[in-house]
């Protein structure tokens, strides 16, 4: 997976630094994935910000996976506060494995089932893995962080869970439980 996409995007040296930079602070050449640990990667590209992010997963004692950690390394340009970039980017996860993990709407008689967070949940504070997020250095003109850091995650996700069991995930939400 990263040698693939580090030979996509040989054309573009800041999406290429943002994919190498993530595989750095994960660790991606010194990790062999089993079937109990995987590492996932994805980037993407919006509001012209390059962002990969690598979520690491484990399977626990009852068989079921955990999103352990997520690396995620962004390149949006001068950074007027870097510690708004990094929240952003940490919200921007949560909600994104919120979505891929938890995010479907039912319908009963053409009316959704679901009209608030306490029936259509989002992470706790329990299920929230450890967000390490590095922001490139840039003196090029400040571009768009608020979204950037979301739409990756299900596809790392999905990345780590095809590297740890071979089966590739087709379909949102993701059941972690029949993964086991």
């Amino acid at each position: 997976p990263l040698t693939l996409r580090q030979r996509l995007l040989a054309k573009s040296p800041r999406a290429l630094a943002v994919v190498n930079r993530v595989a750095a602070l994960a660790n991606w050449h010194d990790h062999q994935p089993t079937k109990h640990q995987a590492l996932g990667l994805a980037y993407h590209y919006s509001y012209r910000t390059h962002c990969a992010q690598i979520v690491a997963i484990t399977r626990g004692r009852q068989g079921r996976f955990r999103v352990e950690k997520v690396y995620s390394v962004v390149d949006c340009g001068r950074m007027i506060n870097p510690h708004i970039v990094e929240a952003q980017t940490q919200s921007a996860v949560i909600f994104g494995l919120s979505a891929a993990l938890y995010g479907e709407i039912s319908f009963a008689s053409g009316v959704a089932q679901q009209t608030n967070f306490n029936d259509y949940p989002i992470l706790d504070l329990q299920e929230t893995p450890e967000i390490e997020v590095v922001v490139m250095p840039s003196d090029r003109h400040p571009t768009g962080i608020g979204e950037p850091g979301l739409p990756a995650i299900a596809a790392a996700l999905t990345n780590a869970l095809f590297r740890a069991t071979g089966d590739r995930v087709r379909r949102l939400p993701i059941y972690l439980q029949d993964f086991t």
